[in-house]
């Protein structure tokens, strides 16, 4: 049997030494700890118990160094302490998965609902697995940092985007982040600079309904280990290899990875949960409860993790920089992220430690962190997201868009907002740019395709009797629930659809595509596809012509977006003008017009607006006509010194609504047919 040593509480987890590998872990209130050593992953017993009692304890870490063992050992833990109902749920019939990690091994055998109740569960738990601790290569794989203004993210799901039929991926390797390689071009070819990947670190499939499959990821199992459902190899210590050959591929073909974290919540669920990792070793700790010990919901899941307090913090920064620092990823998404701003007994806080200690790290200091402003228990915080560093997903950009296109009263004035740059949730400035993330589609929700064509969810394959998901969409399905033979409404459909996708892209902002909206995927109608690892979430691999003809004006679209960068989405926001005199100097700024120049229409009732570009120097740069109403419109154009050339016009037939080569405009006048939107440009600027 291998010797063993007092050890050391640094670093966390388990680190290889010169004799063997340290083990150290954190559990504050409890009074005994045992190190269990397995044989394999697939053991139903191990091989030793090693007891630590309080000379293995520094403070509220215990620790051990265990001599003649290396990488690819198997442990896991029992933890022994006082039992008090409902504070914290020390349970030594478990064996508990160490919070830190970097492999796991056991997944053949493992059972969900063993870890529940008081029998034993461990022929069926989950082991650690000793890894190595390298630093990513960024010598060789440097970061390609894309500044925010040149930033356009693409959210995929690697399971479900590397399969389906006629997927290019070959078939060992589908549904694999080694799979995801093979498409790479793709995307990269469709204009994209950052790929963002729905969880990929360890989740529990067994949480789900019986019968169904946790297919997103949102079950958090591990914060530090890759999901072993996306790899090839076996190996468990393959895993840190694989997710660094695709970090590798992804930086040689120009794309930023940035992961979507769930720190706010376990699959540990509440009091009746399976006891799997944290609540084995410091229930009280690492979740927040009342004063009864009841756990406290707002992740929406069962518990919320205690972000505030210093040792759960220091968790999260050590799993923020084994993915930036060991792995080599390029940003974070961080899932319901304002829930991770709340002190004791939730309260909101201004200076959240966490996001301090992120904002300071200088491991963390060249990533891209996004963050959902919201969380289940109603607090949402946009323009004060309190970190500096943070973007913010802009779910009233989403909702804006998608109410003026469909057609609604009282839209006109909060589409102006989002197209200016957000002013009124920003105090009366357009947002700084790298603030905000503009979308109209997310995994959570309707696909763009099903977002005109269903006029309500149709979630029964979920087995919730149709009650999960949004019930407020704001989608509209053109005169037919789903799929048309009419080629009126299908027209329709496919003009809304390049109407969003324009008005988003002409924004300012960091905008954010779905996986597959570029050919139309649709999920049927299901806007909640979280168990539906089939077709239902899988990528859209047979494109006909016209899901084909949608990818090129989405091509065209975001090559213009890059060429007009500095207008479109300037580094610093350009502010709504009064009417100036030429040659007054100063930056350019955006002018609102109606059907006539200069008289916007902002009457609940109106369902049209444009926009210019005005230079000081130069006049009118860009001008922008948006029509929502069901008639055609005219508008008065403001005159363009170098005159007019017509970029885009969704009324047109496929390929001539973003053309490769636009065509002078000439007159005074711009028609625009019902539901459609035009952009004439001035003609210097298209080079």
């Amino acid at each position: 049997m291998p010797a063993y040593r007092i050890g050391q509480p640094s670093p966390l987890g388990a680190s290889i030494t010169p004799a063997g590998v340290n083990f150290s872990v954190v559990a504050p209130l409890a009074t005994r700890v045992e190190l269990l050593l397995f044989a394999d992953g697939g053991a139903t017993e191990p091989e030793q118990v090693i007891e630590l009692d309080g000379r293995h304890r520094s403070g509220d870490h215990w620790h051990v160094e265990v001599e003649g063992v290396g990488l690819g050992c198997c442990y896991g833990y029992r933890v022994f302490g006082p039992l008090q109902s409902g504070s914290h749920g020390f349970n030594p019939s478990k064996v508990l998965l160490d919070p830190c990690a970097r492999a796991i091994g056991g997944w053949d055998g493992y059972e969900r609902g063993a870890a529940v109740g008081a029998i034993p569960n461990t022929a069926s738990c989950l082991k650690g697995v000793v890894t190595e601790r390298d630093r990513f290569d960024f010598a060789a794989a440097p970061r390609p940092r894309h500044r925010w203004q040149h930033s356009v993210i693409y959210e995929l799901h690697v399971g479900g985007f590397t399969q389906g039929p006629h997927c290019p991926v070959p078939e060992d390797r589908q549904g694999t982040m080694l799979g995801l390689i093979t498409v790479l071009p793709q995307l990269r070819d469709l204009g994209i600079t950052a790929i963002e990947l729905l969880p990929v670190m360890a989740f529990d499939p067994q949480d789900a309904p019986a019968g169904r499959y946790n297919h997103w990821g949102y079950s958090p199992i591990s914060w530090m280990a890759p999901h072993p459902g996306y790899l090839v190899d076996t190996d468990p210590l393959a895993a840190r290899r694989e997710v660094r050959q695709l970090v590798e591929a992804c930086h040689r073909e120009g794309l930023e990875v940035i992961l979507d974290v769930v720190y706010n919540h376990t699959s540990e669920g509440n009091q009746n949960g399976p006891t799997l990792s944290w609540r084995g070793f410091a229930d009280s700790l690492y979740y927040h409860q009342n004063g009864r010990g009841d756990y406290l919901d707002v992740s929406g899941c069962g518990n919320s993790i205690a972000a505030n307090r210093p040792l759960v913090r220091h968790l999260i920064l050590e799993s923020l920089r084994c993915w930036a620092v060991e792995l080599g990823v390029d940003g974070f998404r961080f899932d319901l992220g304002i829930a991770l701003s709340r002190g004791e007994e939730l309260a909101p806080l201004d200076m959240p430690p966490l996001f301090e200690a992120m904002e300071a790290d200088p491991d963390l200091a060249d990533l891209k962190l996004i963050s959902e402003p919201w969380d289940c228990g109603g607090l949402y915080r946009l323009a004060d997201f309190p970190a500096r560093r943070v973007a913010g997903w802009n779910g009233r950009f989403r909702d804006d868009l998608r109410r003026f296109w469909k057609g609604d009263d009282k839209t006109v004035w909060p589409l102006s907002q989002r197209l200016a740059g957000n002013p009124d949730l920003f105090g009366g400035q357009a947002a700084p740019l790298g603030r905000t993330i503009t979308f109209l589609t997310a995994h959570d929700g309707f696909t763009l395709a099903d977002l005109v064509s269903y006029d309500r969810k149709h979630n029964l394959a979920n087995g919730e009797n149709d009650r999960d998901g949004d019930n407020h969409n704001n989608s509209w399905n053109h005169g037919a629930e789903g799929p048309s033979s009419d080629p009126a409404v299908n027209a329709l459909r496919n003009r809304q659809i390049r109407n969003l996708l324009t008005s988003l892209l002409l924004a300012p902002g960091v905008p954010m595509l779905l996986m597959g909206d570029e050919v139309r995927r649709s999920q049927g109608g299901n806007n909640n596809t979280w168990c539906q690892n089939n077709p239902l979430g899988w990528m859209h691999w047979q494109p006909d012509d016209d899901d084909l003809a949608l990818r090129r004006f989405l091509q065209r679209l975001l090559a213009l977006r890059r060429q007009l960068a500095p207008l479109l989405n300037p580094e610093l926001p350009f502010g709504d003008g009064q009417l100036r005199r030429a040659g007054d100097g100063g930056p350019p700024w955006h002018q609102w017009h109606g059907v006539e120049l200069g008289q916007p229409d902002w009457a609940s009732w109106s369902h049209c607006l444009a926009w210019s570009l005005q230079d000081p120097m130069q006049g009118a740069l860009l001008w922008c006509g948006l029509n929502a109403y069901y008639q055609p419109m005219t508008f008065s154009l403001p005159h363009c010194a170098t005159g007019w050339h017509q970029v885009i016009n969704t009324a047109l037939p496929e390929d001539e609504d973003l053309p490769d080569q636009p065509q002078p405009f000439h007159g005074a006048q711009a028609s625009l047919e019902s539901r459609s939107l035009v952009l004439l440009v001035a003609q210097p600027l298209l080079g």
